[in-house]
């Protein structure tokens, strides 16, 4: 394997027995089988569960929702590309010719679901426990730095509780459409509010994001109304 990852090691803190591991989780589907799909839902759900705990040690009178607004700010897409930009990862993904020409190495959904993919292979080549060693490396400075006094809610969350503050009927979400291909989706969806004479739009790269972004400009309209 022709590839020195040697700086990434270094980086990660982390260094790989069965090089196997990385190199297939740094492999976009873009270049066919295998890649690194398997890893990343592997390395998802590791994330959330040693982010949860740790969250869960950190604020012993945290509420429920509280720690679930800590953890979707700590393993979402765009904290999870800003570490996999610190890593330099990008650098060594390997991708197909079309993701090369669109600069799929700097795209951050890449990057983010590289960084996912990393942490289930570190779990496969060691153990619960380097996983959970190299994942609080990796969050540190940010688990540090969050707090749930601090926290401020997603548009969703918080159009959620002024309508129910003033006891109107909640927001539903339909996805319009779904455009791009399947490693670079953009979706639109709506967002409906009896209580607004027309829905509210919003696209993003996940349905998620798009949700989101309908969620704030419906929160907008009705607290400048």
């Amino acid at each position: 394997m022709k590839q020195d990852y040697q700086k990434l090691y270094k980086t990660l803190c982390y260094t790989f027995t069965n090089k196997e591991y990385l190199f297939t989780a740094l492999t976009h589907r873009s270049v066919g089988m295998p890649n690194n799909e398997r890893l990343e839902f592997l390395g998802d759900s590791l994330l959330g569960y040693i982010v949860a705990e740790a969250l869960f040690q950190r604020f012993p009178t945290a509420t429920e929702g509280e720690l679930t607004r800590l953890r979707a700010s700590l393993v979402k897409g765009e904290t999870l590309a800003e570490i996999a930009q610190d890593l330099n990862v990008g650098q060594y993904l390997r991708l197909g010719g079309g993701e090369l020409k669109s600069g799929g190495w700097r795209r951050a959904s890449t990057l983010a679901d590289a960084l996912e993919a990393i942490i289930g292979a570190v779990y496969l080549d060691s153990s619960m426990e380097e996983c959970r060693r190299v994942v609080l490396l990796l969050l540190d400075k940010r688990l540090k730095a969050v707090s749930p006094k601090k926290m401020v809610k997603d548009p969703k969350t918080r159009l959620q509780e002024y309508l129910q503050s003033k006891q109107q009927t909640l927001p539903t979400y339909e996805v319009l459409s779904i455009d791009g291909e399947a490693h670079a989706q953009n979706f639109e969806v709506e967002c409906v509010i009896p209580v607004l004479p027309r829905p509210t739009y919003g696209r993003g790269e996940s349905r998620r994001r798009a949700e989101q972004a309908a969620a704030a400009k419906a929160l907008s309209i009705l607290k400048n109304a």
